[in-house]
């Protein structure tokens, strides 16, 4: 009994379709290239816009401010700038008191511990960055609870 071959059983591509192939990818290619390369690119430059624009509301921050907060530790930047703002808002306020005054003074000076710690641990190893931003984000939590308090949040 002679074993019979089933349709499907030849291979896609085979060596003379995929030459074949090619040789209209030659020939048409220079023709097609410059005429949709422009569309392309304009797609692909759309695309990264809306990446980055919603980079910079997930990090709460302006699209010209973007480029400053990248890196692993640029959300934790993100927010430490966003905490710098209020307690500069918190000291401008009407009706301020030496307590809210020396707050602000004592958490300038730890946001700006917080800035360094995650700078430097963009160069530690992986383990050790985490640990270090994990801290940070702790740190600057309960700051940040406490700088909504006194802003009467």
């Amino acid at each position: 009994m002679a074993l019979r071959k089933r349709a499907g059983d030849e291979p896609r591509i085979t060596p003379k379709k995929a030459r074949n192939a090619l040789a209209v990818v030659k020939i048409i290619g220079p023709a097609v290239v410059p005429v949709v390369a422009p569309y392309v690119v304009r797609a692909l430059g759309e695309v990264r816009d809306r990446y980055d624009r919603a980079r910079a509301t997930r990090l709460g921050v302006p699209i010209e401010d973007l480029p400053r907060f990248s890196g692993r530790g640029g959300a934790l930047h993100a927010r430490i700038t966003g905490a710098a703002a209020a307690i500069a808002e918190l000291r401008d306020r009407d009706g301020v008191t030496a307590d809210d005054r020396a707050f602000a003074d004592r958490s300038d000076t730890t946001l700006r511990q917080l800035a360094a710690a995650v700078r430097a641990a963009e160069r530690m190893p992986t383990s050790r960055r985490r640990a270090a931003h994990r801290a940070a984000s702790v740190e600057l939590d309960q700051l940040e609870e406490r700088l909504l308090q006194r802003l009467g949040v």
